[in-house]
């Protein structure tokens, strides 16, 4: 084993090839939705705003692919909800883009940005011409707060 090394700006140098490997599938749990796996390992330390190469955090993943229980899990333990990957997308970006409401909605209440980003969730809405999402973006900015999301009457 080496002598302790002085950490980079990441800390990254003082993994092992296994720990970079383990930490990486994490961005996978994320994708594919298993929920209780990836909480119960952020209970135990890995954590919450764990960022891959590309700047998605779990939360931007769990967002992206729609997994509910999973993006108010990561908010709860502590996510923070308006990180911003190399792109300029969020976690509420990527809700509007997939035009989750619940999503949405569960970012906004947690205090999400809609004009974070050079992709934010406004310009989404507007570049796809997403109306809907639009109006529930308009209902938390303009302090009705939309609080049964999808509800917009």
């Amino acid at each position: 084993m080496s002598d302790t090394q002085n950490p980079g700006p990441s800390g990254v140098e003082d993994l092992t090839e296994e720990q970079l490997e383990f930490l990486a599938s994490m961005f996978d749990l994320a994708r594919s939705g298993r929920t209780q796996e990836l909480l119960e390992l952020v209970d135990k330390g890995v954590p919450a705003n764990l960022t891959n190469d590309k700047g998605d955090t779990l939360l931007i993943l769990a967002a992206y692919n729609d997994h509910a229980d999973l993006v108010e899990g990561l908010l709860q333990r502590g996510a923070e909800v308006d990180r911003i990957n190399d792109r300029g997308q969020s976690a509420l970006g990527c809700a509007v883009f997939r035009q989750n409401q619940e999503i949405t909605g569960t970012l906004l209440r947690a205090g999400a940005d809609p004009h974070l980003g050079s992709q934010s969730a406004y310009a989404v809405a507007e570049m796809f011409g997403l109306d809907a999402m639009r109006q529930l973006l308009d209902a938390f900015n303009d302090g009705t707060g939309c609080r049964g999301v999808g509800n917009l009457t």
